[in-house]
Protein backbone atom coordinates (compact mmCIF):
# COMPACT_ATOMS: atom_id res chain seq x y z
CA UNK A 1 0.00 0.00 0.00
CA UNK A 2 1.16 3.34 -0.81
CA UNK A 3 2.09 5.59 2.03
CA UNK A 4 2.19 9.39 1.59
CA UNK A 5 5.17 9.69 4.22
CA UNK A 6 7.44 7.28 3.03
CA UNK A 7 6.29 8.87 -1.19
CA UNK A 8 7.21 12.42 0.16
CA UNK A 9 10.37 11.00 1.44
CA UNK A 10 11.27 9.69 -1.83
CA UNK A 11 10.58 13.18 -3.29
CA UNK A 12 12.64 15.01 -0.86
CA UNK A 13 15.90 12.23 -1.43
CA UNK A 14 15.55 12.79 -5.41
CA UNK A 15 15.24 17.12 -4.61
CA UNK A 16 18.21 16.60 -2.32
CA UNK A 17 19.86 14.45 -5.33
CA UNK A 18 23.29 12.85 -4.38
CA UNK A 19 26.16 14.09 -1.93
CA UNK A 20 28.48 16.18 -3.77
CA UNK A 21 31.79 15.01 -4.20
CA UNK A 22 35.07 14.95 -1.85
CA UNK A 23 37.49 17.44 -2.55
CA UNK A 24 40.24 16.09 -4.54
CA UNK A 25 38.02 14.03 -6.37
CA UNK A 26 37.54 13.77 -10.47
CA UNK A 27 35.63 17.16 -10.55
CA UNK A 28 38.17 18.88 -8.54
CA UNK A 29 40.16 19.07 -11.80
CA UNK A 30 37.35 20.40 -14.52
CA UNK A 31 37.17 23.83 -14.99
CA UNK A 32 34.03 26.11 -12.88
CA UNK A 33 31.83 26.26 -15.62
CA UNK A 34 32.30 22.41 -16.54
CA UNK A 35 32.06 21.61 -12.58
CA UNK A 36 28.63 23.53 -12.15
CA UNK A 37 27.48 21.74 -15.17
CA UNK A 38 27.69 18.70 -13.69
CA UNK A 39 26.49 19.27 -10.19
CA UNK A 40 23.35 17.66 -9.82
CA UNK A 41 20.30 20.46 -9.90
CA UNK A 42 17.00 19.92 -7.83
CA UNK A 43 15.31 17.53 -9.51
CA UNK A 44 11.85 18.77 -10.18
CA UNK A 45 10.85 16.68 -13.05
CA UNK A 46 11.68 13.41 -11.13
CA UNK A 47 9.86 14.55 -8.08
CA UNK A 48 6.48 15.18 -10.12
CA UNK A 49 7.01 11.92 -11.35
CA UNK A 50 7.26 10.25 -8.21
CA UNK A 51 4.40 11.96 -6.84
CA UNK A 52 2.22 11.74 -9.75
CA UNK A 53 2.85 8.07 -10.27
CA UNK A 54 2.37 7.67 -6.27
CA UNK A 55 -1.13 8.96 -6.84
CA UNK A 56 -2.24 6.74 -10.20
CA UNK A 57 -0.92 3.57 -7.93
CA UNK A 58 -2.94 4.88 -4.65
CA UNK A 59 -6.10 5.29 -6.79
CA UNK A 60 -5.92 1.77 -8.33
CA UNK A 61 -4.93 0.24 -5.12
CA UNK A 62 -8.20 2.29 -3.79
CA UNK A 63 -6.01 3.39 -0.53
CA UNK A 64 -7.67 5.49 1.84
CA UNK A 65 -9.05 8.65 1.03
CA UNK A 66 -7.36 10.67 3.67
CA UNK A 67 -3.89 9.04 2.17
CA UNK A 68 -4.63 10.23 -1.45
CA UNK A 69 -5.43 13.30 0.06
CA UNK A 70 -2.19 13.86 1.58
CA UNK A 71 -0.52 12.75 -1.65
CA UNK A 72 -1.93 16.16 -3.56
CA UNK A 73 -1.00 17.97 -0.45
CA UNK A 74 2.84 17.17 -1.22
CA UNK A 75 2.07 17.32 -4.55
CA UNK A 76 0.66 21.29 -4.45
CA UNK A 77 3.58 21.96 -2.13
CA UNK A 78 5.95 21.23 -5.08
CA UNK A 79 4.17 23.62 -7.52
CA UNK A 80 4.07 26.23 -4.63
CA UNK A 81 7.66 26.95 -4.86
CA UNK A 82 7.36 27.46 -8.63
CA UNK A 83 5.33 30.95 -6.98
CA UNK A 84 2.58 32.91 -9.27
CA UNK A 85 3.86 30.69 -12.28
CA UNK A 86 2.18 27.63 -10.88
CA UNK A 87 -0.60 29.36 -8.54
CA UNK A 88 -3.29 27.29 -11.19
CA UNK A 89 -1.99 24.33 -10.87
CA UNK A 90 -1.36 24.45 -6.70
CA UNK A 91 -5.19 25.95 -6.02
CA UNK A 92 -6.21 22.59 -8.42
CA UNK A 93 -4.56 20.51 -6.70
CA UNK A 94 -6.12 21.54 -3.23
CA UNK A 95 -9.10 21.73 -4.72
CA UNK A 96 -8.43 17.42 -5.96
CA UNK A 97 -7.58 16.93 -2.22
CA UNK A 98 -10.36 18.64 -0.24
CA UNK A 99 -13.15 16.86 -3.30
CA UNK A 100 -11.40 13.49 -1.69
CA UNK A 101 -11.11 13.94 1.93
CA UNK A 102 -12.90 17.08 2.43
CA UNK A 103 -11.54 16.28 6.78
CA UNK A 104 -8.20 17.06 4.68
CA UNK A 105 -9.33 21.22 4.77
CA UNK A 106 -8.68 21.08 8.56
CA UNK A 107 -4.84 19.69 8.01
CA UNK A 108 -1.76 22.33 9.35
CA UNK A 109 -0.51 21.67 5.76
CA UNK A 110 -3.88 22.60 3.81
CA UNK A 111 -4.38 25.23 6.05
CA UNK A 112 -0.68 26.68 5.29
CA UNK A 113 -1.08 26.03 1.35
CA UNK A 114 -4.41 27.57 1.25
CA UNK A 115 -3.23 30.79 3.16
CA UNK A 116 0.26 31.14 1.13
CA UNK A 117 -2.05 31.38 -2.32
CA UNK A 118 -3.90 33.63 -0.34
CA UNK A 119 -1.24 35.85 -0.24
CA UNK A 120 -0.11 35.31 -3.59
CA UNK A 121 -3.75 36.31 -5.10
CA UNK A 122 -4.00 38.85 -2.14
CA UNK A 123 -0.88 39.78 -0.73
CA UNK A 124 -1.37 42.64 2.49
CA UNK A 125 -5.44 41.63 2.33
CA UNK A 126 -5.35 37.91 2.81
CA UNK A 127 -6.36 36.20 5.97
CA UNK A 128 -3.90 35.37 8.58
CA UNK A 129 -2.97 31.59 8.30
CA UNK A 130 -4.44 29.51 10.67
CA UNK A 131 -2.87 29.11 14.55
CA UNK A 132 -2.53 24.84 13.51
CA UNK A 133 -0.75 26.09 10.33
CA UNK A 134 1.79 28.66 12.41
CA UNK A 135 2.66 25.62 14.74
CA UNK A 136 1.82 22.56 13.08
CA UNK A 137 4.55 20.19 11.59
CA UNK A 138 7.65 21.31 9.81
CA UNK A 139 6.73 21.57 5.94
CA UNK A 140 3.44 23.22 7.47
CA UNK A 141 5.44 26.01 9.01
CA UNK A 142 7.11 26.57 6.08
CA UNK A 143 4.53 27.44 3.92
CA UNK A 144 2.99 29.48 6.49
CA UNK A 145 5.77 31.49 7.24
CA UNK A 146 5.96 31.81 3.59
CA UNK A 147 2.23 33.01 3.53
CA UNK A 148 2.98 35.76 5.85
CA UNK A 149 6.13 36.80 3.97
CA UNK A 150 4.34 36.95 1.18
CA UNK A 151 1.34 39.05 2.84
CA UNK A 152 3.84 41.65 3.82
CA UNK A 153 3.20 40.49 7.54
CA UNK A 154 7.54 40.15 7.79
CA UNK A 155 7.72 40.51 11.94
CA UNK A 156 5.05 37.91 11.79
CA UNK A 157 6.59 35.90 9.50
CA UNK A 158 10.52 36.03 11.82
CA UNK A 159 8.44 34.91 14.05
CA UNK A 160 7.30 31.30 12.97
CA UNK A 161 9.57 28.60 14.78
CA UNK A 162 10.96 26.39 12.08
CA UNK A 163 14.79 25.43 11.55
CA UNK A 164 16.52 24.47 8.58
CA UNK A 165 17.15 20.62 10.58
CA UNK A 166 13.75 20.03 10.74
CA UNK A 167 13.74 20.54 6.68
CA UNK A 168 14.44 18.58 3.39
CA UNK A 169 17.22 20.39 1.62
CA UNK A 170 15.22 21.66 -1.13
CA UNK A 171 13.44 23.35 1.54
CA UNK A 172 16.36 24.34 3.80
CA UNK A 173 17.81 27.28 1.76
CA UNK A 174 14.42 28.68 0.89
CA UNK A 175 13.82 28.91 4.63
CA UNK A 176 16.80 31.21 4.95
CA UNK A 177 15.93 33.10 1.57
CA UNK A 178 12.54 33.93 3.19
CA UNK A 179 13.91 34.87 5.98
CA UNK A 180 16.61 37.56 4.52
CA UNK A 181 13.99 38.72 2.32
CA UNK A 182 12.04 39.42 5.83
CA UNK A 183 14.76 40.59 7.66
CA UNK A 184 15.35 43.03 4.59
CA UNK A 185 12.08 44.62 4.55
CA UNK A 186 12.74 45.10 8.25
CA UNK A 187 15.91 47.14 7.62
CA UNK A 188 17.99 44.50 9.03
CA UNK A 189 20.71 44.46 6.37
CA UNK A 190 23.26 42.85 8.10
CA UNK A 191 21.19 40.08 9.40
CA UNK A 192 19.83 39.61 5.68
CA UNK A 193 23.15 39.22 4.31
CA UNK A 194 24.25 36.70 6.52
CA UNK A 195 21.25 35.05 5.89
CA UNK A 196 21.62 34.86 1.89
CA UNK A 197 25.30 33.85 2.38
CA UNK A 198 23.84 30.57 4.38
CA UNK A 199 21.14 29.83 1.84
CA UNK A 200 23.57 30.15 -0.34
CA UNK A 201 25.77 27.77 1.19
CA UNK A 202 22.58 25.46 1.70
CA UNK A 203 22.06 25.49 -1.76
CA UNK A 204 23.48 24.41 -5.17
CA UNK A 205 23.84 25.89 -9.23
CA UNK A 206 21.55 28.27 -9.97
CA UNK A 207 19.85 28.51 -7.15
CA UNK A 208 23.60 29.34 -5.28
CA UNK A 209 23.96 32.06 -7.90
CA UNK A 210 20.39 33.46 -7.09
CA UNK A 211 21.35 33.91 -3.68
CA UNK A 212 24.75 35.12 -4.06
CA UNK A 213 23.42 37.76 -6.31
CA UNK A 214 20.79 39.21 -3.99
CA UNK A 215 23.83 39.09 -1.33
CA UNK A 216 25.69 41.35 -3.80
CA UNK A 217 22.42 43.28 -4.42
CA UNK A 218 22.06 44.41 -0.88
CA UNK A 219 25.86 45.15 -0.76
CA UNK A 220 25.43 47.17 -3.78
CA UNK A 221 22.38 48.95 -1.25
CA UNK A 222 24.86 49.76 0.87
CA UNK A 223 27.13 51.10 -1.24
CA UNK A 224 29.95 48.50 -1.40
CA UNK A 225 30.42 48.15 -4.93
CA UNK A 226 33.82 46.02 -4.18
CA UNK A 227 32.07 43.42 -1.83
CA UNK A 228 28.85 43.18 -4.12
CA UNK A 229 31.86 42.32 -7.29
CA UNK A 230 33.59 39.77 -5.14
CA UNK A 231 30.19 38.24 -4.35
CA UNK A 232 29.45 37.97 -8.19
CA UNK A 233 32.47 36.49 -8.89
CA UNK A 234 31.61 33.36 -6.73
CA UNK A 235 28.22 33.49 -8.28
CA UNK A 236 29.58 33.15 -12.08
CA UNK A 237 31.34 29.97 -11.51
CA UNK A 238 27.86 28.14 -10.56
CA UNK A 239 26.02 28.78 -14.34
CA UNK A 240 27.55 26.25 -16.91
CA UNK A 241 28.35 27.39 -20.35
CA UNK A 242 25.31 28.75 -22.86
CA UNK A 243 24.46 26.52 -25.91
CA UNK A 244 26.97 28.49 -28.96
CA UNK A 245 24.88 30.28 -31.51
CA UNK A 246 21.92 30.66 -29.18
CA UNK A 247 19.37 32.94 -31.03
CA UNK A 248 15.74 33.01 -28.76
CA UNK A 249 14.39 30.81 -26.07
CA UNK A 250 11.18 30.44 -25.97
CA UNK A 251 10.54 29.88 -22.03
CA UNK A 252 6.80 28.71 -21.95
CA UNK A 253 5.75 27.80 -18.30
CA UNK A 254 8.15 27.81 -15.55
CA UNK A 255 6.37 24.65 -13.88
CA UNK A 256 8.00 21.66 -14.72
CA UNK A 257 5.25 19.77 -14.61
CA UNK A 258 3.35 21.63 -18.14
CA UNK A 259 6.64 22.44 -20.32
CA UNK A 260 9.95 20.90 -21.30
CA UNK A 261 12.19 21.05 -18.13
CA UNK A 262 14.80 21.66 -20.42
CA UNK A 263 14.24 24.49 -21.79
CA UNK A 264 12.78 25.74 -18.90
CA UNK A 265 16.29 25.57 -16.91
CA UNK A 266 17.68 27.03 -19.52
CA UNK A 267 15.16 30.05 -19.42
CA UNK A 268 16.22 30.44 -16.19
CA UNK A 269 19.59 30.16 -16.49
CA UNK A 270 19.64 32.97 -19.22
CA UNK A 271 17.54 35.24 -17.02
CA UNK A 272 19.72 34.47 -14.14
CA UNK A 273 22.76 35.63 -16.32
CA UNK A 274 21.04 38.45 -17.47
CA UNK A 275 20.81 39.68 -13.26
CA UNK A 276 23.98 38.39 -12.95
CA UNK A 277 25.31 41.14 -15.96
CA UNK A 278 23.37 43.69 -14.41
CA UNK A 279 24.34 43.80 -11.13
CA UNK A 280 28.07 43.40 -11.81
CA UNK A 281 27.49 46.69 -14.18
CA UNK A 282 26.39 48.35 -11.30
CA UNK A 283 29.18 47.00 -9.31
CA UNK A 284 31.60 48.37 -11.82
CA UNK A 285 29.97 51.51 -12.41
CA UNK A 286 29.90 52.43 -8.68
CA UNK A 287 34.06 51.96 -8.28
CA UNK A 288 34.30 54.06 -11.87
CA UNK A 289 34.91 51.31 -14.20
CA UNK A 290 32.89 52.60 -17.11
CA UNK A 291 34.47 50.57 -19.64
CA UNK A 292 33.57 47.25 -17.82
CA UNK A 293 30.24 48.84 -16.45
CA UNK A 294 29.17 49.55 -20.44
CA UNK A 295 30.58 45.55 -21.27
CA UNK A 296 28.33 43.99 -18.99
CA UNK A 297 24.86 45.99 -19.34
CA UNK A 298 25.35 45.49 -22.59
CA UNK A 299 25.51 41.64 -22.18
CA UNK A 300 22.91 41.87 -19.77
CA UNK A 301 20.38 43.62 -22.60
CA UNK A 302 21.58 40.81 -25.09
CA UNK A 303 20.54 38.00 -23.08
CA UNK A 304 17.14 39.58 -21.73
CA UNK A 305 16.26 40.22 -25.53
CA UNK A 306 17.22 36.55 -26.16
CA UNK A 307 14.00 36.15 -23.74
CA UNK A 308 11.94 38.62 -25.24
CA UNK A 309 12.10 40.05 -21.74
CA UNK A 310 13.64 43.37 -21.49
CA UNK A 311 13.49 45.12 -17.79
CA UNK A 312 13.27 48.52 -16.26
CA UNK A 313 15.79 47.83 -14.45
CA UNK A 314 18.81 46.82 -17.44
CA UNK A 315 17.70 50.03 -19.46
CA UNK A 316 17.52 52.23 -16.20
CA UNK A 317 21.33 51.55 -15.62
CA UNK A 318 22.25 51.42 -19.18
CA UNK A 319 21.08 54.92 -19.57
CA UNK A 320 23.45 55.54 -16.36
CA UNK A 321 26.44 53.98 -17.67
CA UNK A 322 26.13 56.50 -21.28
CA UNK A 323 25.63 59.61 -19.00
CA UNK A 324 28.80 58.80 -16.80
CA UNK A 325 30.85 57.76 -20.37
CA UNK A 326 29.79 61.57 -21.40
CA UNK A 327 27.25 60.03 -23.59
CA UNK A 328 23.65 61.87 -22.45
CA UNK A 329 21.94 61.55 -25.78
CA UNK A 330 22.74 58.19 -26.45
CA UNK A 331 21.48 57.27 -22.81
CA UNK A 332 18.19 58.84 -23.46
CA UNK A 333 16.62 56.07 -25.65
CA UNK A 334 17.51 53.96 -22.61
CA UNK A 335 15.92 56.40 -19.99
CA UNK A 336 12.31 56.42 -22.29
CA UNK A 337 12.77 52.80 -22.52
CA UNK A 338 12.88 52.57 -18.57
CA UNK A 339 9.90 54.80 -18.38
CA UNK A 340 7.78 53.07 -21.04
CA UNK A 341 8.35 49.95 -18.97
CA UNK A 342 8.58 51.00 -15.60
CA UNK A 343 6.10 50.20 -12.66
CA UNK A 344 3.88 53.24 -11.08
CA UNK A 345 6.79 53.32 -8.27
CA UNK A 346 9.45 53.27 -10.60
CA UNK A 347 8.07 55.86 -12.76
CA UNK A 348 10.06 59.09 -11.30
CA UNK A 349 13.91 57.58 -10.97
CA UNK A 350 13.23 57.26 -14.96
CA UNK A 351 12.01 60.56 -15.18
CA UNK A 352 14.77 61.64 -12.70
CA UNK A 353 17.27 60.38 -14.92
CA UNK A 354 15.77 61.99 -17.80
CA UNK A 355 15.34 65.42 -16.48
CA UNK A 356 19.05 65.44 -15.34
CA UNK A 357 20.40 64.10 -18.56
CA UNK A 358 18.79 67.10 -20.43
CA UNK A 359 20.13 69.41 -18.23
CA UNK A 360 23.69 67.68 -19.07
CA UNK A 361 22.23 68.49 -22.30
CA UNK A 362 21.42 71.98 -21.77
CA UNK A 363 17.69 71.46 -22.41
CA UNK A 364 16.16 72.85 -19.31
CA UNK A 365 12.71 73.06 -21.04
CA UNK A 366 12.90 69.25 -21.27
CA UNK A 367 14.52 68.89 -17.80
CA UNK A 368 11.79 71.17 -15.82
CA UNK A 369 9.23 68.70 -17.30
CA UNK A 370 10.28 65.30 -16.82
CA UNK A 371 12.04 66.85 -13.14
CA UNK A 372 8.09 68.34 -12.25
CA UNK A 373 6.45 64.93 -12.78
CA UNK A 374 8.98 63.22 -10.75
CA UNK A 375 8.32 65.91 -7.79
CA UNK A 376 5.13 65.20 -7.74
CA UNK A 377 5.17 61.24 -7.10
CA UNK A 378 4.23 60.71 -3.86
CA UNK A 379 6.75 58.90 -1.68
CA UNK A 380 9.44 59.21 -3.87
CA UNK A 381 12.63 59.46 -1.69
CA UNK A 382 14.66 61.95 -3.43
CA UNK A 383 12.36 64.86 -3.88
CA UNK A 384 14.51 67.68 -2.33
CA UNK A 385 17.12 66.40 -4.96
CA UNK A 386 14.73 66.74 -7.62
CA UNK A 387 14.12 70.47 -6.39
CA UNK A 388 17.64 71.48 -6.64
CA UNK A 389 17.61 69.93 -10.19
CA UNK A 390 14.34 72.00 -11.38
CA UNK A 391 15.98 74.95 -9.63
CA UNK A 392 19.42 74.25 -12.14
CA UNK A 393 16.81 74.12 -14.96
CA UNK A 394 15.19 77.60 -13.54
CA UNK A 395 18.57 79.09 -13.52
CA UNK A 396 19.18 78.54 -16.52
CA UNK A 397 15.93 79.63 -18.02
CA UNK A 398 16.90 82.86 -16.54
CA UNK A 399 13.67 82.53 -13.95
CA UNK A 400 16.40 83.73 -11.00
CA UNK A 401 13.61 84.04 -8.77
CA UNK A 402 12.33 81.03 -9.33
CA UNK A 403 15.52 79.36 -8.93
CA UNK A 404 16.29 80.70 -5.94
CA UNK A 405 12.68 80.41 -4.39
CA UNK A 406 12.66 75.91 -5.43
CA UNK A 407 17.00 76.27 -4.36
CA UNK A 408 16.08 77.11 -1.04
CA UNK A 409 13.36 74.93 -0.74
CA UNK A 410 15.42 71.85 -1.82
CA UNK A 411 17.87 72.94 0.78
CA UNK A 412 15.56 72.95 3.86
CA UNK A 413 14.50 69.59 2.82
CA UNK A 414 18.01 68.54 2.86
CA UNK A 415 19.37 68.72 -0.92
CA UNK A 416 22.51 70.59 0.68
CA UNK A 417 25.06 70.18 -1.68
CA UNK A 418 23.32 70.71 -5.22
CA UNK A 419 20.74 73.51 -3.97
CA UNK A 420 23.71 75.69 -2.60
CA UNK A 421 25.52 75.18 -5.71
CA UNK A 422 22.26 76.57 -7.51
CA UNK A 423 21.75 79.18 -4.90
CA UNK A 424 25.54 80.56 -5.23
CA UNK A 425 24.99 80.70 -9.48
CA UNK A 426 22.25 83.01 -8.75
CA UNK A 427 23.63 85.28 -6.06
CA UNK A 428 26.72 85.27 -8.52
CA UNK A 429 24.54 86.81 -11.19
CA UNK A 430 23.39 89.42 -8.91
CA UNK A 431 26.82 90.07 -7.45
CA UNK A 432 26.43 89.20 -4.28
CA UNK A 433 29.85 87.90 -3.32
CA UNK A 434 29.33 87.19 0.13
CA UNK A 435 26.46 85.50 -0.33
CA UNK A 436 27.37 83.44 -3.04
CA UNK A 437 30.84 82.38 -1.01
CA UNK A 438 28.44 81.79 1.56
CA UNK A 439 27.27 79.18 -0.62
CA UNK A 440 30.04 77.36 -2.11
CA UNK A 441 32.05 77.27 1.19
CA UNK A 442 28.96 74.93 2.47
CA UNK A 443 29.32 72.53 -0.83
CA UNK A 444 33.01 72.62 -0.30
CA UNK A 445 32.54 71.25 3.56
CA UNK A 446 29.43 68.68 2.80
CA UNK A 447 30.27 67.17 -0.79
CA UNK A 448 33.00 64.64 -0.73
CA UNK A 449 36.54 66.00 -2.00
CA UNK A 450 37.39 65.13 -5.35
CA UNK A 451 33.75 65.05 -6.88
CA UNK A 452 32.48 67.73 -9.39
CA UNK A 453 30.49 69.65 -7.38
CA UNK A 454 33.44 69.81 -4.37
CA UNK A 455 35.67 70.96 -7.38
CA UNK A 456 33.33 73.55 -8.83
CA UNK A 457 33.01 75.24 -4.99
CA UNK A 458 36.53 75.30 -4.63
CA UNK A 459 37.05 76.97 -7.64
CA UNK A 460 34.10 79.78 -7.44
CA UNK A 461 35.59 80.06 -3.78
CA UNK A 462 38.87 80.87 -5.16
CA UNK A 463 37.46 83.29 -7.60
CA UNK A 464 34.96 84.90 -5.43
CA UNK A 465 37.76 85.93 -3.05
CA UNK A 466 39.84 87.18 -5.92
CA UNK A 467 37.46 89.05 -7.21
CA UNK A 468 36.85 90.58 -3.34
CA UNK A 469 40.38 91.62 -3.73
CA UNK A 470 41.93 88.41 -1.49
CA UNK A 471 40.90 89.58 1.89
CA UNK A 472 42.08 86.55 3.36
CA UNK A 473 45.03 85.50 0.83
CA UNK A 474 45.92 82.83 2.52
CA UNK A 475 42.54 81.34 2.14
CA UNK A 476 42.13 81.73 -1.59
CA UNK A 477 45.82 79.86 -1.70
CA UNK A 478 43.99 76.94 -0.10
CA UNK A 479 40.88 76.82 -2.50
CA UNK A 480 43.07 77.72 -5.50
CA UNK A 481 45.63 74.97 -4.57
CA UNK A 482 42.88 72.50 -3.93
CA UNK A 483 40.77 73.16 -7.10
CA UNK A 484 43.88 73.20 -8.84
CA UNK A 485 44.94 69.79 -8.12
CA UNK A 486 41.48 67.99 -9.55
CA UNK A 487 41.85 70.37 -12.55
CA UNK A 488 42.58 69.21 -15.88
CA UNK A 489 45.54 71.49 -17.60
CA UNK A 490 43.57 71.86 -20.36
CA UNK A 491 40.01 73.12 -18.82
CA UNK A 492 39.78 77.15 -18.93
CA UNK A 493 40.16 77.35 -14.91
CA UNK A 494 43.34 75.86 -14.88
CA UNK A 495 45.33 79.18 -15.74
CA UNK A 496 42.46 81.62 -13.68
CA UNK A 497 43.53 79.65 -10.97
CA UNK A 498 47.02 79.55 -10.98
CA UNK A 499 47.09 83.26 -11.62
CA UNK A 500 44.61 83.26 -8.14
CA UNK A 501 47.48 81.15 -6.24
CA UNK A 502 50.44 83.28 -7.59
CA UNK A 503 48.37 86.45 -5.81
CA UNK A 504 47.18 84.89 -3.30
CA UNK A 505 50.89 83.97 -2.17
CA UNK A 506 52.58 87.55 -3.60
CA UNK A 507 50.43 88.93 -1.04
CA UNK A 508 51.02 86.51 1.62
CA UNK A 509 54.96 86.97 1.24
CA UNK A 510 54.16 90.65 1.84
CA UNK A 511 52.53 90.41 4.54
CA UNK A 512 48.67 91.32 4.22
CA UNK A 513 46.70 88.90 5.15
CA UNK A 514 47.03 85.69 7.35
CA UNK A 515 50.57 83.51 7.03
CA UNK A 516 50.69 79.39 6.08
CA UNK A 517 51.78 77.77 9.39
Amino acid sequence: MISPLTTWEQVCAVLAGPDLPAPGGETEMLAAPQLAAQLPQEDFEAAFSVLEAAIREAALQKAPVLDRAQLHLYLASLHSLYGDAASDEAQATLGRAALLAPAIRQTPLYLALSAELDARLRGPEATYPDVQAIHGDPLSRFHALSALALADRSQEALGVHVTVQELPPHLGWRLRSWQADCEEMQGNTEAALHLYAEAARLSRGSYRAGMLQEQAALYLQLGQPTEAAAVLERARVEYPPLPENLTSIDPGSTDPGSTDPDNADLAGQVLGLASWYYLMSQAALNQDQHDAALENIQEADRLERLMGDPSYGVALVYGQVLVAQGRQQEALRHFDAALMMAQPEDRPYALHELGVAFLDLDRPLEARERLESAAGTPDYPFVPEVLADIAEAEYRLGRLPEAQGTAELALAQGAVVPASLVLGSVEMDYYHLDEALEHYLRVVREAAPGTRDWVTAEQMAADIMAQQGFPDPTSAYLHAQQALEYTDPSDDWYGTLQDHLLRAETLMGSGKGRTLN
